[in-house]
């Protein structure tokens, strides 16, 4: 299968939109926390907090995508992409720290909803379901782009406050350039790019949301302790590397994911992605070194974003059947898994002192989903 070029324009401008809600406006602060934490903007329990607001702002948003309709859902994606740059650049003002959880929690709506109405508007409205690779490849490059932004002006002297700002300065510019092609906004009908499937591509709806949840639970416990557990193995290596590692593996197994999926059919495609990522989580007990955690960043980093790439189109392909929202509903059951995968994993570290048993525990949800895969869905 070819990916095909009809409708690049309208994939690119909701990859942006991807880029800015999700992999600045959720995913820079992994690679810009050690800063804070460096320059006493935050605490470690400080910095824990916040990144829970995040999550919790996630699933809020997620909820109130629920309401999105596809024909508005161009106008969402500007609010959620203005919005998420105004968050950004705010952080560069503040210090205390209530007012950082506070607007990290503001981002964390602002994100779900541009995940929800991005996807909605190319995959529903503009009827583009062979775009999703690219749009959601616009995460994977938003993380890259944002580690290596914080990278380079960390070294040219900035402060924590100043990358923030450099941030939402980022994010604003990369919004204008979706901007024109969001306010088109037209309807047009993609589906005549066909491709059927290489195996069964039926889904049903209740297991398809259960391994969603199941894939946010395993996949975060890694995007979270990544950069902790790299500066423990690798201390002289900016940890914000090693996460642009992460994002630049996660974009173009979009297009694998997507290929894959064209030639395996949904339930096995999504049953392999689970079981690599699987793989790539435990990694680092094995290997709790440099080579380790570096390969552990290439394989969950090249199979996440990939299980969104297979679920939101196999959602979006059953939707008319469903009452309600139904790629908002696996986007709230998603962020939930991604609540719970932090607090799982700090209770595990409280009795054991290292993340083994969180990575095991996150390895075993993602095989648990892997199964459900090829015997419930």
């Amino acid at each position: 299968m070819k990916f095909s070029t009809a409708g690049v324009g309208p994939a690119i401008g909701a990859a942006l939109v991807m880029a800015v809600g999700i992999g600045f406006g959720r995913f820079a602060y992994t690679a810009l926390y050690p800063h804070m934490v460096q320059d006493g903007v935050l605490s470690l329990s400080g910095g824990s907090l916040t990144a829970s607001a995040n999550y919790g702002g996630y699933l809020i948003g997620a909820l109130l995508a629920i309401k999105a309709k596809p024909a508005s859902a161009h106008r969402v994606c500007l609010w959620a992409t203005a919005g998420t740059a105004l968050c950004l650049a705010v952080l560069a003002l503040l210090k205390a720290t209530w007012a950082i959880v506070a607007v990290r929690g503001v981002a964390g709506v602002f994100s779900a909803v541009a995940m929800v109405a991005a996807s909605l508007w190319l995959l529903e409205h503009r009827k583009h379901l062979h775009g999703a690779p690219l749009l959601y490849a616009g995460v994977g490059f938003g993380i890259a782009l944002s580690a290596e932004f914080v990278v380079l002006a960390a070294q040219l002297g900035s402060d924590s406050q100043g990358l923030w700002l450099m941030l939402g300065i980022s994010s604003l510019v990369l919004g204008l350039l979706a901007a024109p092609v969001l306010k088109a906004g037209g309807e047009e009908d993609f589906a005549q790019v066909t491709v059927t499937p290489g195996g069964d591509d039926s889904v049903r709806q209740v297991p398809l949301v259960m391994i969603y949840g199941l894939a946010g639970f395993g996949y975060i416990i890694t995007a979270t302790y990544l950069p902790l557990l790299v500066k423990t193995a690798l201390p002289d290596v900016d940890p914000a590397h090693v996460w642009a590692v992460f994002g630049l593996g996660a974009a173009p197994s979009c297009f694998l994911w997507h290929w894959a999926r064209l030639q395996l059919g949904t339930k096995k495609s999504l049953a392999l992605n689970l079981g690599v990522q699987a793989f790539g989580v435990v990694l680092p007990v094995f290997l709790p070194n440099g080579a380790g955690y570096l390969t552990s960043a290439l394989l969950v980093g090249g199979t996440f974003l990939g299980t969104v790439t297979i679920v939101m189109p196999a959602a979006q392909r059953i939707a008319s059947q469903v009452r309600g929202n139904l790629l908002a509903t696996v986007t709230v059951i998603y962020s939930i898994g991604q609540i719970l995968g932090p607090l799982v994993a700090n209770n595990l570290y409280q009795a054991s002192h290292d993340f083994n048993g969180s990575l095991w525990a996150a390895g075993a949800a993602l095989m648990v989903g892997a199964c459900m895969s090829l015997v419930a869905l």
